[in-house]
């Protein structure tokens, strides 16, 4: 065998058949979600209905949050210097990092440990978000998913627990997620309620999803939106345009109902 071979589980290619995870693309296609797929790459086998509604879900709620966002900025800005669609938008995902859309696997991160910590030491879930959101108080550490600078209540949120209830996803992580924004308001005094990257982690979590793939559903959710941007960008603005982050006004459709 030669020192060069290696192995792959991911996608088998041979003359005039390619299957996913062993199922056939062609097969799935016209029955299999763009979600479900997503989730069979990942996870490697086939999510049941309700997970794939759920994934759905998770994806739709981080499409796009406007255009004042660093990755929009970035696309943009260098969609207007005349850059192709392709380097606009890596220009974009590249902007996603730690401070802007890395509160997801920084949140599953966290819950894991109280869960951790629940099982390790016998204690609730309560007396365990207490016992580490005061060792992270200590470090100077803030708790990721928590907070958001323009939404009191974040609606995607609220959204996405009422799905996992009725989609019956909602496990212990949801009940830590919950249980951690109790303890925070105590803590600070003031309400850190939970924002949509809070909601995806513990779903995640739920759906047991390792942490170290958690901001790829953000990258994954994102890339619509900023092709979204950059098309814009090249179709109705100038180029080499100076871009204020702020001085902007929404002038697309007023609201829908679906």
């Amino acid at each position: 065998m030669s020192d060069y071979r290696w192995k792959t589980a991911i996608t088998k290619v041979q003359p005039n058949k390619i299957s996913v995870r062993g199922y056939p693309v062609d097969q799935m296609m016209g029955k299999v979600s763009f979600a479900q797929a997503i989730y069979l790459l990942l996870k490697g086998k086939m999510p049941s209905r309700n997970v794939g509604k759920m994934m759905d879900a998770i994806l739709v709620s981080s499409i796009d949050h406007g255009a004042s966002p660093p990755s929009v900025l970035a696309a943009r800005t260098v969609a207007s210097t005349g850059s192709e669609l392709n380097s606009s938008v890596a220009a974009g995902v590249l902007a996603i990092s730690r401070y802007h859309g890395g509160a997801i696997e920084e949140g599953m991160k966290l819950f894991i440990k109280i869960a951790q910590r629940m099982e390790e030491r016998n204690i609730t879930k309560e007396e365990a978000s207490r016992q580490i959101l005061q060792e992270m108080k200590k470090k100077g550490k803030r708790a990721s998913g928590f907070g958001h600078r323009l939404h009191k209540s974040d609606p995607r949120k609220d959204k996405l627990f009422s799905m996992a209830e009725e989609l019956k996803i909602a496990g212990k992580y949801v009940r830590i997620v919950l249980c951690v924004e109790k303890e925070l308001e105590k803590m600070v005094g003031r309400s850190l309620p939970i924002n949509v990257d809070g909601a995806i982690a513990a779903l995640l979590c739920d759906l047991e999803f390792p942490p170290q793939i958690g901001n790829a559903f953000f990258v994954m959710a994102r890339v619509p939106g900023l092709v979204a941007h950059v098309h814009e960008e090249k179709t109705r603005m100038k180029p080499m345009r100076k871009i204020h982050p702020q001085d902007f006004e929404y002038d697309g459709p007023e609201e829908k109902n679906k």
